[in-house]
């Protein structure tokens, strides 16, 4: 049988693309995390990771080990909460952003809700700072958003780059403005590349808004625009555009959980639960 432990670090070093992220999302230090994938390698006896210099990608042993890696990982998870999970009662209001709604999200909550079935979950979908005003508010007990830049509050999940994305057909046209599909209003992702445009020299307008990551993504993939996306949100049908294409590099989205000043058990239950999903194997995808 092979040590879940070791497991654990493996699909964290795949999620992330590295072994510095991979330890900042366990809470490791890096040479740890490099000792239990070389553990895990003599016990496989196969190289698990291709590295060079500036990357990490999974070798073809690596890529079989990994779905068994995860689904190993799941049921040791789930026979967990199955002994320790408490009995709890009352109903926690929930505001996630589309970012970390889709995926495995929607099964996390499932099995939430199994293992506590007197806590009645109601979840609303929108943007980072209108649900944690509403929490501020007394109307949510429980957040799972984008931390807007600059911040600190909240409790940090993940964090992961953000990337300029188009068409595959999209092309830049030299001179002209750069056409622009973002969020309305108060969107960390859209704040982040206003930012860093008004930093430089290249002209831009804002060509397209939704308030929904369905919205900028679909105007970026019939190529009306160039729109900013989570880097786990890069669909078929979109390219990431590199240093090359002459757009400001944009800083890293960090994903946190926030809660009430004073969270109820069912509260602390399902934020507890949404951590370990995501700095687990199941961590949502967009």
């Amino acid at each position: 049988m092979l040590d879940l432990e070791l497991l654990r670090a493996f699909v964290a070093v795949a999620d992330c693309g590295g072994f510095h992220r991979a330890a900042e999302q366990l809470h490791l230090t890096q040479s740890t995390i490099s000792q239990q994938i070389k553990r895990l390698e003599l016990e496989t006896r196969r190289p698990l990771f291709r590295r060079t210099t500036r990357s990490v990608a999974l070798t073809d042993e690596g890529e079989m080990l990994l779905g068994d890696a995860r689904r190993l990982l799941q049921l040791e998870e789930a026979a967990r909460q199955r002994l320790v999970a408490p009995r709890l009662s009352g109903s926690v209001r929930l505001g996630v952003v589309e970012e970390v709604a889709g995926g495995s999200l929607p099964s996390a909550l499932g099995r939430f809700a199994a293992l506590h079935r007197g806590v009645k979950l109601e979840v609303q979908i929108g943007v980072s700072a209108e649900l944690i005003e509403q929490l501020d508010a007394g109307r949510l007990d429980l957040v799972f958003a984008k931390r807007p830049l600059g911040t600190s509050k909240g409790r940090l999940v993940w964090r992961e780059p953000l990337v300029w994305t188009a068409a595959e057909t999209f092309d830049l046209v030299p001179g002209a403005p750069l056409p622009l599909a973002l969020y309305r209003e108060r969107s960390v992702s859209r704040d982040a590349a206003l930012s860093a445009l008004r930093d430089g020299e290249l002209g831009w307008e804002i060509v397209y808004t939704s308030p929904s990551l369905t919205g900028v993504r679909a105007a970026a993939v019939a190529g009306l625009a160039v729109t900013p996306l989570p880097l786990s949100a890069v669909t078929t049908g979109l390219r990431v555009l590199g240093i090359g294409a002459g757009l400001p590099p944009l800083p890293d989205l960090e994903f946190a959980i926030y809660e009430k000043s004073r969270p109820d058990k069912a509260s602390e239950a399902l934020a507890d639960a949404l951590l370990t999903l995501a700095r687990g194997p199941l961590r949502p995808t967009i």
